[in-house]
C-alpha cells in the first residue's frame, strides 16, 4: 500500500523551493555582470541554508577587519541529519581519530575554497553558482558525497578589490588593457588585511584566516581539495594534473586521481570549445600552498587557474583580441567545481580506500628517517609544538637519553644528548607524512624548476638542535610544569630575566610600552650565583623610582608573559659588569616608522606590519612614498625600509634627508632588496659582489638553444635555500643567538664584507644544507655579509640582507629585528 505525504506536507516543502531564490533572483543582477561584495556573498549562502534542507551554513571565524569567515556544508537531508557521524568515521577509519570505526565510510568528502587572492575575485561568482546548482540539478549526487564551499578565503582582499574596481569601473565596462579600471593601485588586492598571500600561508599559519581555517578543516580531512585562483588574462584555463616536480611521498594514487579529474574538466571544456593547459607550472613541493598542504593531508589537492586576475574586471580585450569576460571566468570556474564533486560521488569507496592507505603508511619506504628529535629552550619548544598543534601532528618527549643520527648542525652523523623535554615527532603516526615534510632536513629535488622556494625544514626555521634518526625513539611523558608566578620584593635592587627569543622580546616590549625603564648587558656577568648572558634584561629599582607601583607592575608583566625574574639584592655583581655600568645601557621607547606604499614589496611591508602589530605588539607608523620627501623625520628613532625598488623614490634630496637623519642618531634597517639601493653609494661602506660573466656573449652570442633558455636562467637563482652562516654573537644585534646561524636565502645578491662596519652574520666558506642553488648564483657568495652595521656620524645604517621576516615563519630571524631595533647603537638615551 503506498503512503502519501499529507497535503500540509506537500505545500511546506512548495513554499520552501518557492522561496529558494537563485543568485540572480537573489542579488537582483546575472552572475558575472557585476562584483559581488562580500556581505551580499554571505547573505546568499545564509538565505540558501535558510531555504534548502540540503545546506548548513556557518562561520568559522572573523578576519582582522571583522568580516565573517565561513563555509557551507551540501549533502542530501538524510546525510546533514548524520553529519557527526559521517565525519567521526571518516577520520576513523583513516585512523585520524580515536576509537576505530568498524562501519566501512561510504561518503566522499570534497571542499572547494574560492578567492583566496582576493582580486582573483571570479570564483566567489562561481562558489554561488555551484551552490545553487548543487541543491537544484545535481541531487543524486548529493546522497554519497559531502561538499564543503569556503566561499570566500579572504574577504577583506576581495572588498579591497571590488569596492575598488566598483569606484573606477565605466558603465558600460572599458575593455580596453589602458583603461584605468584595469590596473589596480599599491597594494591590490591580492593579499588580506595585513598584505599576507594566504595561498603560502597553509602550513605556517601565521594569519587569523589560515589559522581558524585550520581548525574546520583538519575536523574534515577531506578526500579532495581545490582552491580556485586567476593567473594572467591571456593564459586561458588550467587544472590538474600539475607540474613537476612533487614531493616523493606524493603517492601514485593522488597523481592519477589528478589526472582523471582533470580528464572529467577536459571533456567538458572541449564540449564548448574552452581552452586549457594542464601539466606546467604549478608543481607540487612547497607545502604552504592550498594544493600541496592538503595533499599531504591525504587528499587530492589541486589549483585550478583561470585567465584574468585583477587586471580583467568585467571584462578585458586580451593579447590575442578577444574580450575576456567576468561570465566566462565564472563560468569555467563553475564548470570545473561540478566535475569534480562528479568524479568524487562516481568514485567514492576508491577515494575512501586509497585515503586510509595513505594515513595507514603500509608498505611505505619514503621514511628513511623514523624519528625527529628536537632539542632547545623552552621557548623554542613551547613555538615549535603550538605549530605542531595547529596541524594535529602528534609528538612526545624523550627522556634523558642519547640520541644518534643525522645532525642538522653539521650535516653529517652525529648524537645529542636529550634532555627530558626534547621533542620526539615521529613517523609512525597517521600524520607521518606531513611530519616528514615539515621536518626532514632537505626536501628531495626531482626537477629544480619549482614554483617557490625549496627549502623550509622547521628545525633550521626555529633555530634548534635536531637529530633525525633512522630508528624510533622511545619517548615519555613530560611532567606538567607549574606556570611562572613571581613574587615582588621592593627590598631589592631590581629584578633581571634572560633574553633569547620572541617570547622575551614581547616581554620587554610590554615593559616598554609601561614606561618601565629597562636596561640590558652588552657583556656576559653574573648576580645571586647566577650566570647571565649579553643581552639580559635588567630592570632597577634606582632607573623607575618615579615610577608607581613599579614592582607590582614589573612582576604582573613577567607573569603574563610567563618569564622568569631574579630578583637582584644588590647592583653589585658578583662578576662583569655592576648594574651602573657603561656597558649597561638603557633602552629607549624606540620611535618607529616603516616605509610603505608605490616602490615597496607590499608582501614585505606586511611581513613588518603584522610583526610589530601581531607579533610584538608595539606601536608604529606606517608612511607612505607618495609624500615621504615632504615627512620630518626628527621625530622618529627607527627607520625601516622594506624590500622594494627606490630609485624614483629616494632621489638625490631625499637621500640626503635620510644621511642627515642617521648621523644626527636616526637607525636605518634596510631589508632584503632595499639594501641594494645604499649599496656602492658614497657615503656608504655597502659594496655589491659583482656576478662574474660566464662567457662574453657580446663576441661569441648566445648560443644556448631557446628550449634550454629557462633551465640555463635557474643556473643563476637560488630558490629559497638554507645557508649557514658565521655569528659574531658578540655584537648586540646577535645577542641571544649561537656562533652560527642558518638563514633563509630567497636570491642571489650579494655584497662585500664590511671594511668600515660590523659583519655580525656572514658567509665565509658556503655551505648550503638545503634547497637549490644555481651554480652561477652561488660564486659570489662565499666572503659576503647576511647582516651588518655600519655607523654613519651617532647614527646606524643596518643591512639584512636576507630577510629575516619572510613569511613571518622564520622564527629563529626574528630576533636579529628586535635586537636592530632597541640593542644596536644604544649609546644615548632619550629623555
Amino acid at each position: 500500500m503506498k503512503k502519501f505525504l499529507p497535503v500540509f506536507a506537500l505545500l511546506f516543502i512548495f513554499q520552501i523551493l518557492q522561496a529558494q531564490q537563485s543568485p540572480e533572483e537573489f542579488l537582483g543582477y546575472e552572475l558575472g555582470t557585476n562584483f559581488t561584495r562580500h556581505a551580499d556573498v554571505v547573505n546568499y549562502f545564509e538565505h540558501v541554508a535558510t531555504s534548502s534542507p540540503l545546506v548548513q551554513y556557518q562561520q568559522y571565524g572573523k578576519t582582522n577587519e571583522g568580516r565573517p569567515l565561513t563555509y557551507a556544508v551540501i549533502s542530501s537531508e538524510e546525510n546533514l541529519g548524520n553529519l557527526e557521524n559521517i565525519r567521526k568515521n571518516h577520520l576513523q577509519s583513516a585512523g585520524l581519530a580515536e576509537n576505530s570505526s568498524s562501519a566501512e565510510p561510504d561518503k566522499a568528502i570534497v571542499w572547494l575554497s574560492y578567492n583566496v587572492h582576493g582580486n582573483e575575485a571570479s570564483s566567489t561568482e562561481a562558489a554561488m553558482a555551484t551552490l545553487y546548482n548543487l541543491i537544484t540539478e545535481h541531487r543524486d549526487w548529493l546522497q554519497n558525497t559531502v561538499v564543503i564551499i569556503d566561499p570566500c578565503v579572504n574577504p577583506d582582499g576581495r572588498d579591497r578589490y571590488v569596492n575598488w574596481y566598483n569606484q573606477v569601473k565605466a558603465d558600460p565596462y572599458n575593455p580596453a588593457q589602458s583603461a584605468t579600471e584595469h590596473h589596480e593601485p599599491w597594494p591590490g588586492g591580492r593579499p588580506n588585511h595585513y598584505l599576507f598571500d594566504l595561498n603560502r600561508d597553509w602550513a605556517w599559519a601565521t594569519q587569523v584566516e589560515t589559522r581558524e581555517r585550520l581548525k574546520v578543516y583538519n575536523q574534515w580531512m577531506p578526500h579532495i581539495h581545490v582552491d580556485f585562483h586567476e593567473q594572467g588574462i591571456n593564459e586561458p584555463y588550467y587544472f590538474a594534473p600539475a607540474a613537476e616536480p612533487f614531493h616523493e611521498i606524493i603517492t601514485p594514487f593522488q597523481k592519477e586521481f589528478q589526472t582523471k579529474i582533470g580528464k572529467n574538466n577536459a571533456r567538458y571544456f572541449d564540449e564548448e570549445g574552452w581552452l586549457f593547459f594542464t601539466k606546467e607550472r604549478f608543481d607540487l613541493l612547497y607545502p604552504s600552498y592550498g594544493d600541496t598542504y592538503p595533499t599531504y593531508m591525504g587528499a587530492i589537492g589541486m589549483t585550478f587557474e583561470q585567465a584574468g586576475h585583477g587586471r580583467a574586471g568585467l571584462g578585458i580585450i586580451t593579447d590575442e583580441g578577444y574580450v575576456l569576460t567576468l561570465k566566462d571566468r565564472l563560468a569555467h570556474h563553475f564548470t570545473t567545481g561540478i566535475s569534480t564533486v562528479e568524479v568524487a560521488s562516481q568514485n567514492v569507496k576508491e577515494l575512501s580506500d586509497n585515503f586510509g592507505e595513505y594515513f595507514a603508511n603500509t608498505g611505505n619506504n619514503t621514511f628513511r628517517y623514523k624519528s625527529y628529535v628536537l632539542s632547545g629552550s623552552e621557548d623554542q619548544l613551547a613555538a615549535v609544538k603550538e605549530l605542531l598543534d595547529r596541524h594535529d601532528i602528534r609528538y612526545g618527549y624523550t627522556g634523558q637519553q642519547r640520541i644518534k643520527g643525522y645532525s642538522y648542525d653539521t650535516g653529517k652523523n652525529g648524537s645529542m644528548d636529550a634532555s627530558e623535554n626534547a621533542l620526539v615527532v615521529s613517523t609512525s603516526q597517521p600524520k607521518g607524512k606531513m611530519a616528514k615534510v615539515l621536518l626532514e632536513p632537505a626536501t628531495k629535488l626531482n626537477d629544480s624548476l619549482t614554483y617557490d622556494i625549496t627549502a623550509w625544514s622547521l628545525p633550521y626555521a626555529y633555530g634548534m638542535d635536531a637529530i633525525a634518526s633512522n630508528r624510533s625513539v622511545s619517548t615519555t611523558s613530560k611532567t606538567v610544569s607549574n606556570p611562572v608566578s613571581n613574587t615582588a620584593n621592593p627590598s631589592g635592587a631590581g629584578y633581571i630575566s634572560k633574553w633569547g627569543s620572541m617570547q622575551d622580546a614581547r616581554f620587554l616590549a610590554d615593559l616598554i610600552k609601561a614606561e618601565v625603564k629597562v636596561r640590558f648587558s652588552e657583556v656576559p656577568f653574573s648576580s645571586e650565583g647566577k650566570e647571565f648572558e649579553r643581552g639580559s634584561l635588567i630592570i632597577t629599582k634606582s632607573d623607575n623610582r618615579s615610577l608607581e607601583n613599579f614592582d607590582r607592575k614589573v612582576v604582573e608583566i613577567a607573569n603574563k608573559h610567563s618569564r622568569q625574574l631574579i630578583t637582584a639584592s644588590t647592583s653589585f655583581a658578583g662578576s662583569g659588569p655592576d648594574f651602573g655600568s657603561p656597558e649597561v645601557k638603557l633602552i629607549n621607547k624606540q620611535r618607529i616608522a616603516v616605509l610603505k606604499g608605490e616602490g615597496t614589496s607590499s608582501l614585505n611591508v606586511g611581513e613588518v606590519w603584522h610583526f610589530f602589530e601581531q607579533d610584538l605588539n608595539y606601536p608604529v607608523t606606517r608612511i607612505d612614498t607618495d609624500y615621504f620627501e615632504n615627512v620630518d623625520l626628527s621625530p622618529f628613532d627607527v627607520l625601516v625600509v622594506p624590500e622594494g625598488y627606490y630609485g624614483r623614490i629616494f632621489d638625490d634630496p631625499v637621500l640626503d634627508k635620510i644621511t642627515g637623519w642617521v648621523r644626527n642618531g636616526g637607525k636605518l634597517i634596510a631589508i632584503g632588496s632595499a639594501t641594494g639601493y645604499f649599496s656602492d653609494r658614497d657615503g656608504f661602506s655597502l659594496k655589491s659582489k659583482k656576478t662574474r660573466p660566464v662567457e662574453d656573449t657580446a663576441t661569441t652570442g648566445n648560443l644556448v638553444p631557446y628550449s634550454q633558455r629557462e633551465r640555463e636562467r635557474i643556473k643563476k637563482t637560488i630558490t629559497g635555500s638554507i645557508i649557514k652562516t658565521k655569528v659574531d654573537n658578540t655584537h648586540p644585534m646577535a645577542f641571544g643567538y649561537k656562533d652560527v646561524y642558518f638563514s633563509l636565502k630567497l636570491d642571489s645578491d650579494s655584497y662585500q664584507l664590511l671594511n668600515d662596519g660590523y659583519n655580525v652574520a656572514y658567509i665565509q666558506e658556503l655551505d648550503v644544507v638545503a634547497g637549490f642553488t644555481g651554480s652561477e648564483a652561488t660564486k659570489n657568495l662565499e666572503n659576503s655579509v647576511i647582516f651588518g652595521e655600519e655607523r654613519l656620524g651617532s647614527g646606524s645604517v643596518i643591512y639584512l640582507v636576507d630577510n629575516p621576516l619572510f613569511r613571518n615563519f622564520w622564527e629563529n630571524g626574528k630576533l636579529f629585528f628586535v635586537n636592530s631595533i632597541f640593542f644596536v647603537n644604544n649609546n644615548k638615551f632619550r629623555l
